[in-house]
C-alpha cells in the first residue's frame, strides 16, 4: 500500500473542533468547564526521547559520475555519541578541496603550519620552568622599586595581587625574558597610559560612531572572547571622514579604539589559568587598498600604540576575505615580524571563511555575516541562542542529507538550520509511527540571495519522526549546520 501524504495545516488549526466557530443560536445553561490539565514538563525525559539519524544517499541517477559506493550513517543518541555505520548506497564522491587558509610561509620555515603551530603558554607557577621563574622574581623585585609611578595596569595592582603576575608574564614573553628589556618596556607602558590618560579615557562616553567597525561577540572553542575588526566600513565615505579627514578625527578614532580595547580587556581573568587573551578576526572585504594616505597614517600609529602598550593579548589572528594586495603587503612585512606573532595569523579567502572560522569558532557562537547561526536576540529565531550548540555535516556533491529526529514522546520541536551558500532543495515532513506522512514544508529551492537561516516549529501529538531533507545537486561540497529543542507539547 503506498504511503499516504498530506499538506499541513497551520500548526494552531490542525486540532481544532470542525464545529469551533459556528454559532448555533440555541441557549443553554452554561456548563461549567472543566479545569485544565497539563502533563508535567520533564525537559530531561524529552530530551532522552529523541534520537538523531543522519543519512546521506544519492541523487537521481542522471547526476551521479559513479554507479556504486558507500554511504554513511550516522546516529546521534541522547547521551550525544555518535556512531557511524556503513551503508551500501551509491554516492557521488566529490573532488576535495583545497586547504580552507592561505598559507603563506618563510623559505626558512616551509614545513610549519601557522593553523597548529602556535600554543598558548600556561601562567601557572607550576608550568613555569626554572628560568622563566627566576625572571618573573627579578621583574617584581624591580617593580617593586618603582616610585612616583602609577602602579596599576588593567585594572590589577602590580604589587600584592595574585593576578600580578599573569600581567607581568605578558611583557617578559614579549621580550623573551629578558628582564631588563621587559621592565623598560613595562615602564615605558605606565609612562604612556599616566600621559594618555587612559583610566579617565575609560569613563568618557565617545559616541558610538564606530561600532560596527570593531565589536566583540561570542567565544571561540577555548574560551577566548572573539574580536571582529572590519574594514570594509571605510568604504563609506561618511565613516571614513569622520574617522581620518585630519588629525584631530585620527586622535578622536585612536582614542576610541584604545577605549574599546581598554575595556574588553579589563573583562579578561587574570587569575593563573584563566583566559587572558582575545581571538582576533579582521575582515578585509572591501576593505580600502594601501594607497590612502590618511588611513595608512592612522594604521601605522594604532599598531606601534598597541604593539608597545598591549603585549600578548591575542591569542589568535584569523584574517578573512583577504584580497590579493593584502597578501603582497604582508610578504614584504613579513621579514619585521618575530616568529611567535607569525605563528598566530591564518589567512583565508573570501570562499573558505566559514570553514576556517568554524576550526576555531563553534557556529552558534559565529555572526550570521560569516557564515554561522548566531544574531542579535530580536533577529531571525529568537527561540535559538548561543548557548545551543549546532551540528555541522559536510554534503557531497549530488548528494541528499537526510537528518531523521526520532520522536518517542509528545512535545513541541523547533529547529532552525542552514546550508552556507545555500543552492540546494530544502524540505521538512514529519511521519507518525501509524505511516502516513504529513508535508510540513514542499521542496523548496534555496538561492545564496535567500534568508540565511530558515526555521521551524511543529507540535507532535502523534509519536514519530521529523525529516528534515537537503538536495545537494551542485558538484560542490556544502556545509549544513542544523539545531532543534524539543518542549512541553502545545496545541
Amino acid at each position: 500500500m503506498s504511503e499516504e501524504k498530506f499538506q499541513a495545516f497551520p500548526p494552531e488549526s490542525i486540532f481544532e473542533p470542525p464545529l469551533a466557530s459556528v454559532e448555533l443560536g440555541i441557549q443553554h445553561d452554561p456548563v461549567p468547564t472543566p479545569p485544565e490539565t497539563t502533563v508535567p514538563f520533564d525537559e530531561e525525559k524529552l530530551k532522552s526521547a529523541v534520537r538523531v539519524v543522519e543519512k546521506e544517499t544519492p541523487l537521481e541517477p542522471q547526476l551521479m559520475l559513479e554507479p556504486e559506493s558507500t554511504a554513511r550513517e550516522t546516529v546521534t543518541t541522547a547521551s550525544g555519541k555518535r556512531e557511524v555505520t556503513p551503508v551500501l548506497a551509491a554516492v557521488l564522491a566529490g573532488p576535495e578541496s583545497e586547504s580552507s587558509e592561505i598559507e603563506i610561509k618563510d623559505q626558512k620555515n616551509k614545513n610549519k603550519s601557522p593553523v597548529t603551530s602556535f600554543v598558548e603558554e600556561s601562567n601557572k607557577p607550576a608550568d613555569l620552568s626554572d628560568q622563566e621563574l627566576r625572571a618573573l622574581e627579578d621583574l617584581k623585585h624591580l617593580v617593586a622599586n618603582l616610585n612616583g609611578t602609577e602602579t596599576s595596569i588593567w585594572g590589577v595592582p602590580l604589587m600584592k595581587d595574585a593576578r600580578a603576575d599573569v600581567v607581568l608574564l605578558k611583557f617578559l614573553r614579549a621580550r623573551d625574558f629578558d628582564v631588563n628589556e621587559s621592565f623598560s618596556m613595562l615602564r615605558n607602558t605606565l609612562h604612556w597610559r599616566r600621559d594618555f590618560g587612559v583610566d579617565e579615557l575609560v569613563k568618557q562616553d565617545l559616541g558610538d560612531d564606530f561600532e560596527r567597525i570593531v565589536f566583540m561577540h561570542g567565544k571561540d572553542k577555548c574560551g577566548h572572547p572573539v574580536c571582529y575588526n572590519v574594514y570594509g566600513e571605510f568604504k563609506n565615505k561618511e565613516v571614513y571622514a569622520k574617522a581620518f579627514a585630519d588629525e584631530d578625527k585620527r586622535l578622536r578614532f585612536l582614542r576610541w579604539r584604545i577605549q574599546f580595547l581598554e575595556r574588553s580587556i579589563r573583562k579578561l581573568d587574570y587569575s593563573p589559568g584563566g583566559i587572558n587573551t582575545i581571538f582576533q578576526v579582521s575582515d578585509l572585504k572591501n576593505s580600502p587598498g594601501p594607497g590612502l594616505r590618511e588611513l595608512r597614517i592612522a594604521t601605522k600609529q594604532a599598531l606601534q600604540m598597541l604593539q608597545d602598550n598591549y603585549p600578548e593579548f591575542v591569542a589568535k589572528q584569523v584574517f578573512i576575505n583577504v584580497p590579493w594586495w593584502y597578501l603582497v603587503f604582508y610578504s614584504m612585512m613579513s621579514p619585521f615580524l618575530t616568529q611567535r606573532t607569525k605563528r598566530k595569523f591564518v589567512f583565508s579567502s573570501s570562499k573558505k571563511t566559514a570553514k576556517t572560522l568554524f576550526k576555531y569558532i563553534r557556529p552558534e557562537q559565529v555572526p550570521i555575516i560569516y557564515g554561522g547561526l548566531s544574531s542579535d536576540p530580536c533577529e531571525c529565531n529568537p527561540e535559538f541562542t548561543m548557548n545551543d550548540p549546532a551540528t555541522e555535516i559536510t554534503i557531497k556533491p549530488a548528494t541528499k542529507q537526510t537528518i531523521e529526529i526520532i520522536i518517542n514522546e509528545t512535545c513541541t520541536i523547533q529547529w532552525e538550520l542552514r546550508v552556507v551558500g545555500w543552492e540546494v532543495g530544502y524540505s521538512v515532513e514529519f511521519i507518525p509511527s501509524s505511516g502516513y506522512t504529513v508535508i510540513i514544508q514542499k521542496t523548496r529551492k534555496m538561492l545564496p540571495a535567500d534568508e540565511p537561516i530558515v526555521s521551524g516549529r511543529f507540535p507532535v501529538g502523534e509519536l514519530g519522526k521529523l525529516m528534515i531533507i537537503i538536495n545537494n545537486p551542485t558538484n560542490k561540497k556544502k556545509m549544513l549546520l542544523y539545531r532543534f529543542k524539543v518542549t512541553q507539547y502545545t496545541n
